[in-house]
């Protein structure tokens, strides 16, 4: 016999402690809005917005492992990834915590290593006030951001991790990348990150999120996530698509974007740049440019030339080892997507393939494969070699610039 049939209105079978006893309180307790409706299954109350909450959280977990826009079934409420609008609010929301429990020492050590680095940005412009976040990469004061963050400036303005305001100069931006640089004019330079590669990074591996959310005092703001997935394609709400992206479960807080994505060696391996929202709230899914796209465009824009990207036209995922183990390879990227008329799909790549080496070079993952890639410009010929149908090809192919948003 259950022993909650019977009770559903005797409040006394289960009598509360006095408050002073416990260490909690009922939600009833600390509102005057009265209880939540419930309704009896399987014998127990239960809270209908619990079964709501727990139905949303199994759906939206599902779906956002299958790609980065999400439609929730039937509730028909639509997640988009977006660029975050970093508007100067009246009120602030706290800071975010961290996401998972990595060692604490690790994460202490990143931070104080990585956070004087990282720098505030005051934007004004045609659109009104914005705040974002900087990444001062080179110790003449260059630093990275979004494009979206500086887009139409007229004045912008770094907050340093020490409080200094100093002005900068846009030296240029690249909306396909959403990344733009910018110069510190005059000053000390505090620190300077140091630029790794998303070409190593794994699935699963500690990834941690450094920007300066906007109005919060104190300096930039550190949480912790996963690489959640690689080699992803975002339809943000604005502007062009977004590909080879980062994904991570590191909260990316408002005026975060901006910021370094940093690995557990402390090199800054992505700028983050967008998050996924459902009704205007964040679903836990960001996303982060590669820092290989980010220091190539960079290094062109610099050079005042204009920002072009090689292009080969697939996306895909790792190989799992079991995949990998039966095929006889080290490592490769999936392929799970081939563009029409793009340069994979005309050295004969199909969805199923894998790709294993780029001019001899080994492609371990989707990360290595972009890294690979970036070192290379428009009309550069390189050799893929491709598992197709169990057995190995090799095959010169001629990349081309990629396109603003290339159609599947």
């Amino acid at each position: 016999m259950d022993p909650f049939d019977g009770h559903e209105e005797d409040e006394s079978f289960f009598p509360w402690l006095p408050p002073d006893d416990r260490l909690w309180r009922h939600p009833s307790e600390l509102s005057s809005s009265p209880p939540p409706a419930t309704t009896k299954v399987f014998g127990r109350r239960w809270d209908r917005r619990m079964w709501t909450a727990a139905l949303i959280a199994g759906v939206v977990g599902a779906a956002a492992a299958s790609g980065a826009t999400v439609w929730l079934g039937a509730f028909q409420h639509p997640t988009t990834v977006v660029r975050p609008i970093e508007r100067v609010a009246d009120q602030v929301t706290s800071e975010i915590t961290p996401a998972s429990n990595p060692k604490e020492s690790d994460v202490v050590t990143i931070a104080d290593q990585v956070r004087p680095a990282i720098v505030e940005l005051l934007v004004d412009g045609n659109q009104g006030k914005a705040t974002g976040s900087g990444v001062i990469f080179r110790s003449d004061g260059y630093a990275l951001t979004n494009s979206h963050v500086v887009e139409g400036a007229t004045s912008i303005v770094a907050v340093t991790s020490d409080g200094r305001r100093v002005k900068c100069r846009l030296v240029g931006s690249d909306a396909e990348t959403d990344i733009a640089v910018i110069k510190l004019q005059g000053g000390a330079i505090p620190r300077v990150a140091t630029l790794g590669s998303a070409g190593d990074l794994k699935v699963g591996e500690l990834a941690i999120a450094i920007g300066s959310p906007l109005g919060l005092a104190g300096g930039p703001s550190v949480t912790v996530g996963v690489i959640s997935a690689l080699g992803r394609e975002v339809d943000a709400s604005s502007g062009p698509q977004l590909l080879d992206m980062i994904q991570t479960d590191a909260p990316i807080a408002e005026g975060s974007s901006g910021g370094a994505l940093v690995d557990p060696d402390g090199d800054v391996v992505g700028i983050t740049t967008a998050v996924a929202l459902n009704d205007q709230e964040p679903q836990g899914l960001g996303f982060a440019t590669p820092i290989d796209i980010a220091r190539d465009a960079a290094d062109q824009l610099i050079s005042g030339h204009r920002v072009t990207h090689a292009w080969l036209g697939i996306s895909g995922s790792d190989i799992d080892g079991a995949t990998a183990n039966q095929l006889g390879v080290a490592g490769g990227a999936v392929v799970e997507q081939v563009a029409g008329n793009s340069p994979a799909a005309r050295a004969g790549v199909e969805v199923s393939d894998v790709i294993t080496q780029i001019d001899g070079q080994g492609v371990s993952s989707m990360g290595s494969m972009v890294a690979t890639l970036g070192a290379h410009r428009p009309g550069d010929w390189v050799t893929l070699s491709f598992m197709h149908n169990n057995h190995m090809h090799s095959v010169a192919t001629q990349l081309i610039e990629r396109p603003v948003n290339p159609s599947p």
